[in-house]
């Protein structure tokens, strides 16, 4: 999905203008989508020129006669109405109830209105348009209402047929908690770098609450560079920071090896690295295309969602090493060795490949 903020409905308009006679005049159609408690209610606008072409209609002005529209409005509905779907909190709704089209002279166009019913408020919307596919070329403008104020507006094309929308009320932060906690729970269990920075951190063992420490540190830090680039403020390139993740991972499975019972600097390791760290989660943050009304709540999903990743693990491999020291401590030791060269190892192996083959993944 592809979500272009735009100046307002004047540009539509002067797009809408910019008809050349004699060639394809405008290769774009409007969509307004207003949310109401039990309905959503649409109004479609489409040029004559697309919708005669896939009826199969010479001249196109002839939609715009009262007799031709008359004859042909079934068809018109139903090419256009099968091209549009909208699915509310995931779940995709019935067809809606269609008008008869309107013919818009001035603007060599046709106005159709639906109506698709709610069974409750919904929190998020997800429209897919893809009306003319016959013109590589065409382009949607979708605007969301909320209140009879547009609230959100976005360009759908062939690349990009679909657009999510979460709604400004409880229901819309419940559906942005819904797809984004769950979001950061998956990313952080199923991103090796970031599972064995850890994992690396917590290979030398020690008190729970000093395991702890080392979490929070991690978490602290990265929650604030992922803020940073989430909001657009600080956004340093992926080409330095894939990179720097994993030296981060050899420096942690280095610091491991020649530590020699000194002061424990876990924690500040994991702070000055998890700052790094959180600029790949907004890499991938940004990819789920951000909803911008609630980036806040967004952005709180996806941290607790990590946050929830990070301690499944760190519970689970603490608890191990804790039973391991406590029943035989030389091959503990051995183990945390062992540990460090494959963190250190598979760190390498990531860095070579991020800087030299960057078409490659980790």
């Amino acid at each position: 999905m592809t979500t272009n903020r735009l100046p307002g409905m004047a540009v539509v308009v002067l797009l809408a203008g910019c008809a050349a006679a004699g060639a394809h005049p405008v290769p774009f159609s409007y969509v307004d989508v207003k949310m109401q408690p039990q309905s959503v209610d649409v109004t479609m606008v489409a040029h004559v020129f697309d919708v005669a072409h896939d009826l199969g209609l010479e001249p196109p002005e002839r939609l715009l006669e009262p007799a031709t529209l008359a004859a042909r409005g079934a068809d018109v509905i139903a090419l256009l109405s099968s091209r549009l779907q909208i699915a509310a909190d995931g779940k995709a709704l019935p067809a809606g109830t269609w008008s008869a089209p309107e013919a818009l002279a001035e603007r060599q166009s046709l106005r159709l209105t639906a109506r698709y019913s709610l069974p409750r408020p919904a929190g998020s919307l997800i429209v897919t348009a893809a009306l003319f596919p016959y013109d590589p070329k065409h382009q949607t403008f979708v605007n969301f209402y909320e209140r009879d104020t547009v609230a959100s507006q976005s360009i759908l094309d062939r690349e990009h047929a679909s657009i999510e929308y979460f709604a400004g009320s409880r229901q819309g932060i419940r559906a942005v908690i819904e797809k984004f906690l769950p979001s950061g729970v998956h990313h952080i269990l199923i991103g090796p770098d970031h599972l064995l920075f850890l994992v690396g951190l917590l290979l030398l063992g020690g008190s729970m609450r000093r395991l702890l420490l080392i979490v929070t540190a991690f978490t602290v830090a990265h929650s604030i560079t992922l803020s940073l680039a989430a909001l657009n403020i600080f956004t340093p390139p992926a080409q330095i920071i894939e990179p720097a993740i994993a030296l981060s991972i050899v420096y942690v499975g280095a610091d491991n090896l020649f530590v020699q019972g000194g002061r424990d600097v876990r924690a500040w390791i994991a702070f000055a690295f998890g700052l790094i760290h959180g600029f790949g989660f907004a890499n991938v943050l940004r990819e789920m295309e951000l909803p911008s009304r609630a980036l806040g709540w967004t952005l709180f999903s996806f941290n607790v969602g990590v946050e929830i990743g990070q301690l499944l693990v760190v519970v689970t491999v603490a608890s191990a090493l804790a039973l391991l020291h406590s029943r035989n401590e030389v091959v503990a030791r051995r183990l945390a060795f062992a540990g460090s060269i494959v963190v250190m190892a598979a760190g390498a192996f990531w860095f070579i490949q991020r800087v030299f083959f960057p078409g490659g993944t980790a």
